[in-house]
């Protein structure tokens, strides 16, 4: 496995390093792309041998058999989450923000209110207004320089119009693995507030050493008339152009109207993703992920020591995904200038706070999924645009 290796992106139709300069104004001769969240490695050789038969094949007509790609699924939620599923609770998306839109369209109705623990990724946010329904913005607690839930807050700011909660699990941006009695939790507030659960936990395989993600089926089991399962394996080996995403369902009645929406909406899964992801989830990719969660745990501890050796400057613990949030609430400067510092001085896009909703303003996400020589360059950059700091 080649961690180390910069492969060049530029002029590949990459949003991270082709649409860097046009939308944060970092120039691509010499910019860091450290905002997308996808990651600069080549997935499992397994990964790039399936890709690279269907092209020395080259017929690309309509998938067929399911088989081998459900069973993939199934085991490797066995053997890596001890999470035992049924073939018949798995429905195909085009991605998990796919996903996320269909539980929308199928659990709520426009108007309806949907609960977000905020700051939380981006997407969860526009999709819900662009569906016509309200964001109910539910604060995690800042203690300590880590988020913790806070559902007595959050009883209080229920109007009684919310109909479905999302949950990041692990969480992005803040890199937290619930712990069970955090899961438990948020179960018995959706169960209180008569909530549909959507856990979206395509970060579950990016989990650092010391820390264990609990899938929330295993957590609560008793709320499976109300919970929806996302996962996919487009995060954990970078393929997230292959759109594929599975959405988890045991319980009929939430199978029911998940179904019709698909069969309404006439969607199905695409061959290149349904041939992806039983090469991904094999042997070849455990193995892969270990080296991988091995090299980011490297990358992690360069960008948290480079970072913190900055005045007023703090990186939040990691313990899952490999998206670090950097707090610069202690320069006592605005966003506005140190976003300018990041950008125009360091030459780094990265993903702006605030667009992760309350609580996000003053940090900035960077995305350490890369070569380490990238990460230490970063942070060289990042000390030399904040010197008069130290």
């Amino acid at each position: 496995m080649d961690f180390d290796t910069r492969i060049d992106r530029m002029g590949t139709h990459c949003v991270k390093w082709d649409m860097m300069e046009r939308l944060y104004g970092v120039p691509s001769s010499d910019g860091l792309a450290m905002w997308v969240a996808d990651m600069d490695f080549r997935p499992p050789h397994s990964v790039q041998r399936v890709v690279e038969d269907m092209a020395a094949h080259g017929i690309y007509g309509y998938f067929g058999d399911d088989g081998d790609y459900l069973d993939s699924i199934r085991w490797w939620m066995q053997t890596r989450h001890g999470w035992a599923v049924d073939k018949g609770d798995i429905f195909t998306t085009h991605g998990l923000v796919n996903g996320t839109g269909l539980c929308i369209d199928a659990f709520t109705q426009p108007g309806d209110g949907v609960v977000l623990t905020t700051p939380v990724y981006h997407a969860f946010a526009r999709t819900i207004k662009a569906a016509g329904r309200e964001v109910r913005e539910c604060p995690l607690a800042l203690v300590d320089g880590r988020y913790e839930m806070d559902f007595a807050g959050w009883d209080a700011l229920m109007a009684g119009t919310e109909r479905m909660f999302i949950l990041c699990s692990p969480h992005n941006p803040g890199g937290r693995v619930w712990t069970a009695a955090e899961l438990r939790g948020v179960a018995d507030f959706c169960k209180r507030h008569d909530l549909i659960l959507v856990s979206d936990e395509i970060h579950h395989d990016l989990v650092y050493p010391g820390h264990m993600h609990i899938p929330m089926t295993l957590a609560a089991p008793d709320i499976a008339d109300r919970l929806v399962m996302m996962t996919a394996t487009t995060k954990t080996f970078n393929i997230a152009g292959c759109h594929t995403g599975n959405v988890i369902i045991t319980d009929p009645a939430l199978k029911a109207k998940f179904s019709g929406r698909i069969m309404a909406l006439g969607i199905s899964g695409n061959s290149f993703g349904m041939r992806m992801v039983p090469a991904a989830y094999s042997a070849d990719g455990a193995a892969w992920v270990d080296g991988l969660m091995a090299y980011l745990d490297g990358n992690r501890q360069v960008f948290d020591a480079g970072m913190s050796a900055i005045p007023g400057l703090r990186s939040m613990r990691l313990e899952a995904t490999y998206l670090a949030w950097l707090d610069f609430s202690g320069t006592g400067m605005t966003a506005a200038e140190f976003i300018a510092r990041v950008e125009k001085d360091a030459k780094i896009a990265t993903n702006h706070g605030e667009s992760f909703g309350q609580g996000g303003g003053h940090f900035l996400r960077f995305n350490i999924a890369t070569p380490r020589a990238v990460v230490q360059q970063a942070v060289e950059r990042m000390q030399h645009a904040f010197r008069d700091l130290q």
